[in-house]
């Protein structure tokens, strides 16, 4: 169960979830017919009568469980929690979800431990990170915020801001890398720019010069695999250590993305969240 104070003068529920939110056909029929929507004192909701700014609603409906398997406890570090959503730091070389029933130590599975210990059992992320990313995550804590917390990162309205030290000195101060990203047909993880392959947008700034390499901030407005590594190696900065990238290989033998930051709208408590992982 969650609640809600509406901001809007005159938005009707219906307004609210098919409009506001623009949640699905069947989610928005399945709470209709659940009378899943009250008020403070528990009276079902009149689907389509103007609200007044300031109600309170509550919605009560069944949240299916998440099937990852929990650890002992919660080795991670929570940067923000509310009662929709957490984002979490994610350690370098740990992966954000399970690929078979025997991974049982990712991200996911530390989540979902500390989602049991505050008596919950949903949890699934918005996005994802390479195992070899270091960050921030956004997991929803119900199937309401995973829809609406989805199509925002379609659409966008997620600005993800992540930090990589890139061999050599770009030139220009910023810019934006527009190459589509497909599978490499000779390796297996690999990915490449190929005219085939899906869109895959991405925007960076230098922050700071070095005298073989600099620092760079980068802002996905798409999420391919592997996609900053492909587009930074594409113009001739591949990640510092990305030795799959085709960079020189570091003494720890490994390369340092950062996923630095979230910002986004907060469709349930109409503030702007902005968490850093610095």
């Amino acid at each position: 169960m969650f609640q809600y104070e509406v901001q809007q003068e005159s938005l009707s529920v219906e307004e609210l979830l098919r409009t506001k939110w623009r949640l699905g056909k069947k989610i928005v029929h399945e709470l209709r017919m659940a009378k899943a929507v009250t008020y403070e004192d528990s009276t079902p909701v009149i689907w389509k009568e103007p609200l007044r700014v300031g109600t309170i609603l509550f919605f009560h409906f069944e949240v299916p469980a998440s099937n990852y398997k929990p650890t002992p406890q919660c080795d991670l570090t929570i940067q923000y929690e509310d009662d929709h959503c957490l984002i979490v730091s994610k350690p370098k070389g740990m992966a954000t979800h399970p690929n078979d029933v025997h991974d049982v130590d990712t991200c996911m599975n530390h989540v979902m431990a500390h989602i049991i210990a505050a008596g919950g059992h949903y949890a699934e992320h918005v996005h994802r990170l390479d195992r070899g990313t270091k960050g921030l995550l956004l997991i929803a804590k119900h199937p309401i915020a995973k829809s609406i917390f989805d199509r925002m990162i379609e659409e966008k309205t997620i600005i993800r801001t992540y930090e990589a030290e890139v061999q050599g000195n770009i030139r220009q101060e910023s810019g934006t890398i527009n190459a589509p990203i497909g599978k490499d047909r000779h390796h297996p993880t690999r990915r490449v720019v190929s005219k085939s392959g899906q869109h895959a947008i991405t925007h960076y700034e230098v922050v700071k010069r070095f005298k073989q390499t600099c620092l760079v901030h980068l802002v996905l407005e798409t999420g391919r695999t592997h996609q900053i590594r492909v587009h930074m190696a594409h113009i001739g900065h591949p990640i510092v250590g990305d030795t799959m990238y085709d960079a020189r290989k570091t003494a720890s033998g490994d390369y340092e993305l950062h996923a630095i930051q979230l910002d986004f709208e907060h469709p349930f408590l109409n503030k702007r969240i902005v968490v850093s992982d610095k």
